[in-house]
């Protein structure tokens, strides 16, 4: 399969050429974070997919022009064969084409046995895949925008002009604020009473010997009216990340600003950039810098982060070739609008006989966001938070046609649908973790999103008090 590339002139601001796009359904925004942080390079859109695979408990829907299947069959299976045979990878393109969009946490049931307790609140699909035929991507390490597209579609062809004009007649302004409002103060699932009677619990079972880690979460939830894609050009100024993205599906919008990698395959090379160990930022740039140093220095917070690095060795040497998988960086710290983390990476080389999709099943979810031994982690989440998690803690991925893969953790993710903003937060608790402290972490950690929270109500307020 041929592919076509179109040079298109820079422009270092992304979210302006995804404006004609915001408001289709299907259309995907992964974004860097540039110019707002400097931490990511490649910002990727696409729209009008060719395919779409939907999974909701053990059905998938196929839906493409010839109509619509439905199937029993593994989702990853199904996610294989839709992308069909693998074309050779274009240097210089991370994603030229392939599956985009998300892997909510509770598809872990298709690949576990798990207990049946938490309300599925979010009543989301577990899976939402589409194929796309054509990307932009744009490089901001070398200020280059390619359009590209498979030569072999015929329905691209006829798109292709219309594709061309859309991305070089840059839109400066969006939707006005007003379009999206949060109607009330967001409100967590679990008071501090309830949460520290869980962390308790969770005490008990590593006590027991059940497990070393548990990661606890508290789900926020607010009514709203109006398109997210507002809320969403505002959270990624309060808090841009190298992993965000923003999705528009058909009855869901889902807003990330992950700081953190799962899985990339790039060739044969498998990386994953495990988080654990937070410190919130301060103003003053000698109280920052204490902070580092105190997170770097904590003997907590690297037992916490090399916990999971074991278990993300264990799960990559799944499929990574005997010996090849090593952690080239431990413990580094990598500072954010609001947080400072702790983050290792652990890096190993593919089997010859395995693909990036064999890996993201093997891995899956990320067992930095569920603790360790990994299942009995996930069991006790399910017995202790009471709603299921939906996209939280799943992950945001591309798989190419070329094979090539990246995807993160949906961490810092709001998700709206049903006139109704949730987000979550958490963190990993061990056996020397401070219940207030945690607590209170979860707070640290939602910052950015309370933060947009209250300006979008602020200026519900405003408009309210112009037209009085």
């Amino acid at each position: 399969m041929k592919l076509q590339i179109q040079e298109l002139p820079y422009f270092e601001d992304s979210a302006a050429l995804f404006i004609p796009f915001a408001d289709r359904p299907w259309s995907v925004f992964l974004d860097s974070g540039f110019p707002h942080s400097r931490q990511g390079r490649y910002d990727i859109i696409a729209a009008d997919p060719i395919k779409t695979l939907v999974t909701q408990g053990s059905i998938t829907e196929i839906r493409d022009e010839t109509g619509v299947v439905l199937s029993l069959e593994d989702p990853f299976s199904l996610l294989r064969a839709a992308l069909g045979e693998v074309i050779e990878p274009t240097e210089g393109l991370p994603f030229c084409g392939g599956a985009l969009g998300y892997l909510g946490y509770d598809l872990a049931r298709r690949l576990e046995r798990l207990p049946v307790v938490s309300e599925d609140a979010e009543g989301i699909p577990d899976m939402m895949m589409g194929v796309y035929d054509w990307a932009l991507v744009v490089d901001h390490h070398e200020r280059r925008t390619r359009l590209v597209g498979k030569t072999a579609s015929a329905g691209l062809l006829n798109r292709w002009p219309h594709l061309l004009k859309s991305f070089s007649q840059i839109q400066m302004l969006g939707w006005q604020m007003g379009d999206f409002e949060v109607l009330e103060e967001p409100r967590a699932n679990l008071e501090q009473l309830a949460y520290l009677e869980a962390f308790e619990r969770i005490q008990h079972y590593i006590k027991a010997g059940d497990c070393y880690q548990v990661n606890l979460a508290l789900r926020f939830s607010a009514p709203t009216q109006g398109h997210a894609w507002t809320a969403y050009q505002q959270l990624r100024t309060f808090n841009p990340a190298p992993f965000a993205a923003f999705l528009n599906y058909p009855g869901l919008e889902v807003l990330s600003s992950s700081p953190e990698r799962f899985l990339r395959v790039a060739g044969d090379l498998v990386e994953t950039k495990p988080i654990k160990g937070t410190r919130p930022r301060v103003h003053d740039v000698i109280g920052d810098a204490r902070q580092v140093l105190e997170l770097r220095d904590s003997p907590k917070d690297r037992s916490e982060n090399l916990m999971i690095v074991d278990l993300l060795r264990n799960d990559i040497g799944k499929n990574c070739a005997p010996g090849s998988v090593h952690v080239p960086h431990l413990f580094e710290i990598e500072s954010y609008a609001t947080v400072h983390h702790m983050v290792s990476t652990v890096r190993g080389q593919l089997r010859g006989e395995d693909d990036a999709i064999d890996l993201l099943k093997s891995c899956f979810p990320g067992g930095s966001i569920t603790g360790a031994p990994k299942i009995r982690a996930m069991e006790i989440i399910e017995e202790l938070e009471p709603q299921r998690r939906g996209i939280y803690c799943g992950s945001i991925a591309y798989i190419g046609f070329d094979g090539n893969m990246d995807s993160n953790i949906a961490i810092r993710t709001l998700v709206h649908s049903d006139h109704c903003l949730r987000f979550w937060a958490g963190g990993g608790i061990v056996a020397d973790s401070s219940g207030p402290s945690e607590y209170q972490e979860c707070y640290q950690k939602a910052s950015a999103m309370l933060r947009l929270i209250e300006a979008l109500r602020q200026e519900r307020h405003d408009v309210r008090a112009l037209d009085c």
